[in-house]
């Protein structure tokens, strides 16, 4: 015969319940959280121009050779080609439009596999094809005063070699190139284009007119020769010269981030005790425009500075991670540099890798701030989330000058906005509805310009990722 449990009497409270209780307390509140906010490095480092009339122009010297840009590719499965638009960016054909003899001199290309450690062409030998990279990495080796091997700038996705043959008569490989991983090269006969540099006039007025301004004197940046007498004695007569402009220099309009806030009359009349809600609404909405602003900054394909870097100032990893040689290598492409930016999770590879080696990293404390950033060779690495990292997990480092007075890079705002809520942005009345909602127009104006090409650099396909010990 089983027990049966006794029912147990709940105990009379003694005294007042915690629940009851708070229907009396004064709520100790935070202000409303954000998760989304970030440090934005780039904001606060960045020098800012004040752009009274809303754009921006940057005047250069004159340019005699055209920089060198990527060809993009058409990829389904494994048949790849050249999307025939792109090839104007080899220098040589800069600023040609005739299409269809580009639709013809993409079908020239051949896709070619090849394996790592294969050899595409031997230093001294002449240069007989032209290869645009469709996929992998290739390794140029020199031979330097000593014998031992010198390594150059490796070139990756969309970079060609052997496009300076143009108008050489004699051309060879100043370099040994070298698959450092498997991939896939667009590779151009010579003697195909030949044929078709003979067939076509417009190529060949173009390529010809190419080969005369190369003849031309020109620093090593490409840009027009000043004549200079130096060195001289007794009667010399002494060159004239003078310096020639860009005629097409580059102009930044400001852009805008905008957003209307609304808040309801009655929340704002008898809500706002202890906190305005007003001033939290628009608190957090400005925040979540300067997160935007900080993330054109970076992406913008008109402004942004991954879009607007000259391509001679992007090289790749050697090997994959951001080792120290390559932070080395990044600092050569500027003749000083401000700062690094780069995601969290590249510094973290980085420091990785300074780990393996048993390099010691420096420090860098930013004013106001007690607590030290990374830095590598006196350089302070920014960390900035807003440079992406794609499906394969790599990224880009940034390196930087800023400032007018050295020719860097800078950041454009228009201050004195009318209803101006912070520096260039400004939050404007814009009515109360039927429904007594209140609107207010946000609005942000910004850009960013590079004032010559070495102003900033990019240290492209950086692995990210524990690496092995």
């Amino acid at each position: 015969m089983t027990q049966e449990a006794v029912p147990t009497i709940p105990e009379t409270p003694q005294s007042l319940t915690v629940q009851a209780a708070k229907l009396l307390a004064s709520t100790t509140k935070t202000p409303p959280q954000m998760q989304s906010i970030t440090s934005r490095w780039l904001l606060r480092t960045l020098p800012w121009v004040d752009v009274p009339g809303g754009t921006y122009r940057v005047n250069r010297r004159a340019t005699v050779l055209p920089g060198r840009g990527r060809v993009e590719f058409d990829q389904r499965g494994h048949d790849v080609r050249i999307i025939p638009a792109t090839l104007s960016e080899l220098p040589g054909l800069k600023g040609y439009r005739d299409l269809a003899v580009l639709e013809r001199l993409a079908a020239l290309f051949i896709p070619v596999q090849v394996t790592q450690g294969q050899v595409l062409a031997e230093e001294g030998d002449p240069i007989t094809k032209v290869f645009v990279i469709a996929h992998g990495r290739i390794e140029r080796i020199a031979a330097s005063s000593y014998g031992t091997p010198y390594f150059l700038p490796v070139v990756t996705d969309g970079d060609q070699i052997g496009d300076e043959a143009v108008g050489v008569a004699d051309p060879r490989w100043s370099a040994t190139l070298r698959c450092a991983t498997p991939g896939m090269v667009m590779q151009l006969d010579w003697a195909a284009f030949s044929a078709l540099h003979d067939a076509v006039p417009s190529l060949r007025e173009h390529l010809a007119e190419f080969a005369r301004k190369r003849a031309l004197k020109a620093n090593r940046k490409g840009e027009a020769a000043i004549e200079m007498s130096a060195g001289h004695r007794g009667e010399t007569t002494i060159p004239g010269t003078y310096v020639q402009y860009d005629l097409s220099p580059r102009e930044y309009e400001l852009s805008a981030t905008e957003t209307v806030l609304h808040v309801h009359k009655r929340v704002r009349d008898l809500y706002s005790h202890p906190m305005n809600q007003l001033e939290q609404q628009l608190r957090l909405t400005v925040e979540e425009i300067r997160e935007t602003q900080e993330y054109e900054m970076v992406n913008s394909p008109d402004f942004g500075l991954l879009a607007q870097t000259a391509y001679e100032q992007r090289i790749s990893t050697r090997s994959g991670p951001p080792t120290p040689s390559d932070m080395d290598e990044l600092l050569t492409r500027q003749r000083s540099t401000d700062a690094f930016y780069a995601h969290p999770r590249a510094i973290a590879a980085f420091l990785h890798e300074c780990n393996k080696r048993g390099v010691t990293i420096g420090e860098h404390f930013p004013e106001g701030r007690s607590k030290p950033l990374p830095a590598w060779r006196g350089v302070p690495i920014y960390p900035l989330s807003k440079i992406p990292v794609t499906d394969q997990s790599t990224t880009t480092i940034i390196s930087m000058r800023h400032g007018e007075e050295t020719q860097g890079t800078v950041g454009l705002h228009h201050t004195g906005l009318p209803d101006e809520y912070e520096p260039s942005l400004n939050v404007t009345f814009m009515g109360v509805s039927e429904k007594a909602i209140l609107s207010y127009l946000v609005s942000a104006y910004y850009s960013l310009a590079i004032l010559t090409p070495d102003g900033a650099s990019l240290l492209e396909n950086v692995q990210l990722g524990a690496q092995g010990d």
